[in-house]
């Protein structure tokens, strides 16, 4: 793609995240560090980010440079993931979908698929059946997780593995590591005597800062960077390295969410907002450093990976080396 088309894509993308009309602070902050922060000089995330919210730009302008239908299906795609991340789609996120398909000149039939496994992938319950190494070892509860060791070596799989799908070339690949996160949280609240839900784990996200919008939004961005998008094969390969960065992200993401998820129900839930911010900033630089001992088992797992394991992965249905658990 050139930089005329990828700047189109990402306008989308924006667009998307603005969508239902209701970010947080939280999001929008988010969403304004990526653009500001992006490391190409050839594409202006922040000029893009800028013109989106001020309204300076329309889908129909957005769409109009993209003409071969492999790049119209992707801002599809990725525009629909955008718009799933943090949630089942509302009315006005379902019309700005219904208005980018036909600017797009995509029918129902060209998008059903995609917009099927994103629903799943949406409304995945958070709740997994416990994964038990040892069946000798379970409870008659079937409690699954003890404080310790047994819970790093958890938050590093999940880690390992949202680091590894940042790999894939699949845009669903990157919506997944959402559900992931969220599924790790409940997890490590379920090992220290908390049941919770979909709406309590949105909150402690956003009470630490972790956008949900905009992790996807980034990225999708650094794979359009890297020109990892739409690639296969011997392309995949060729686009790893410069993936790095946004594997990193998302690695040191899900590790310092799962770190200070198990201080904050370890104490009793009694960290503040701004503890609870503070702490998971000072984890993210510490997983930055951690990551780079963990490449190689990063882009093995990338290499053991497909789309079809998604779902089955979410589920607790696969049990691979490198699943959580």
């Amino acid at each position: 793609m050139n930089t005329t088309e990828k700047e189109s894509i990402l306008t989308l993308c924006l667009m998307a995240a603005f969508a239902d009309g209701g970010k947080s602070e939280v999001e929008r902050a988010e969403l304004k560090r990526i653009g500001e922060t992006f490391p190409d000089a050839d594409l202006n995330l922040a000029a893009l980010y800028h013109r989106v919210l001020l309204r300076q730009v329309s889908v129909a302008q957005a769409a109009r440079a993209l003409t071969a239908p492999e790049t119209r299906q992707l801002a599809y795609e990725m525009a629909l993931c955008v718009c799933e991340a943090d949630d089942v789609l509302n009315e006005p996120e379902k019309r700005f979908l219904a208005d980018l398909r036909r600017e797009l000149g995509l029918d129902a039939a060209a998008t059903v698929t995609i917009e099927t496994q994103a629903d799943q992938l949406a409304t995945e319950p958070v709740a997994v059946p416990p994964v038990i190494a040892d069946p000798a070892a379970a409870t008659a509860s079937g409690a699954s997780l003890v404080a310790g060791a047994d819970l790093d070596k958890v938050i590093l799989n999940y880690a390992i593995l949202n680091g590894a799908l940042e790999l894939l070339p699949d845009t669903l690949a990157t919506m997944a590591i959402i559900p992931l996160q969220m599924k790790m949280v409940y997890r490590l609240g379920k090992a220290h005597g908390y049941e919770l839900d979909r709406a309590h784990i949105k909150d402690l996200l956003a009470t630490a800062g972790v956008g949900l919008t905009s992790q996807v939004v980034e990225g999708y961005a650094r794979k359009l960077l890297g020109g990892l998008l739409g690639k296969v094969g011997g392309g995949m390969g060729r686009s790893l390295g410069r993936q790095v960065a946004s594997s990193a992200m998302s690695f040191a993401t899900t590790w310092a969410l799962g770190k200070m998820a198990v201080q904050y129900y370890a104490g009793g839930r009694k960290l503040s907002a701004i503890e609870m911010r503070q702490l998971f900033g000072s984890l993210t630089s510490q997983a930055h450093g951690l990551h780079g001992q963990h490449v190689a088992a990063i882009r093995d797992k990338a290499g053991s990976l497909n789309l079809t394991q998604l779902l089955p992965l979410l589920r607790g249905q696969q049990s691979t080396r490198l699943m959580p658990g």
